[in-house]
């Protein structure tokens, strides 16, 4: 199957209050972070607590050649004002966010992820980032699961939205 890609939009996010697990990884190892966001929806359950809406990972830090540091994440309604265990609160800075939905292998993200990046260059668009010696340090580099693999477990069918935060909003 094809991938499809939206054209990338520019919207404006409110603040987002989560909870999550933040894990430093690599490409290869990947899983350790994503493999735990059953332990943090399990964590709601736990607390009578909803997610409030899709889960996400959430990329700090990017060093493709060496390390990522990525926050598995889940919306939430309540402020939490505590870490508890491996659980810690967090919110989603208010912003504008390019945004563009992918129907697709998550391999295919990748590629995806440098497309949303070349097309915002290319149209003037100023992340939300800078460079640390750990690597790109991004204020807010989302990456937004709309699909639940318990109902859809074919992995080329699986919807993601990729929403990146700008500094500045666009003048144009």
């Amino acid at each position: 199957m094809d991938r499809a890609v939206s054209v990338p939009v520019l919207v404006a996010r409110p603040e987002v209050t989560y909870v999550g697990i933040r894990r430093p990884v690599t490409m290869t190892t990947f899983h350790l972070v994503a493999d735990r966001l059953p332990d943090v929806l399990g964590w709601l359950d736990a607390h009578s607590l909803a997610p409030a809406g899709p889960p996400f990972f959430r990329y700090h830090v990017i060093d493709m050649e060496r390390e990522l540091l990525v926050e598995a994440g889940v919306p939430v309604d309540e402020r939490l004002a505590h870490p508890d265990g491996d659980v810690t609160p967090g919110v989603l800075p208010a912003g504008t966010y390019a945004v563009t939905t992918h129907v697709g292998h998550p391999d295919e993200l990748v590629q995806v992820t440098a497309d949303l990046l070349a097309y915002g260059d290319g149209h003037g668009w100023v992340w939300d980032r800078r460079d640390t010696p750990q690597g790109d340090a991004w204020g807010c580099r989302l990456e937004l699961l709309l699909t639940d693999p318990r109902v859809e477990p074919d992995m080329s069918r699986w919807e993601t939205q990729l929403a990146f935060r700008l500094a500045d909003p666009p003048s144009a």
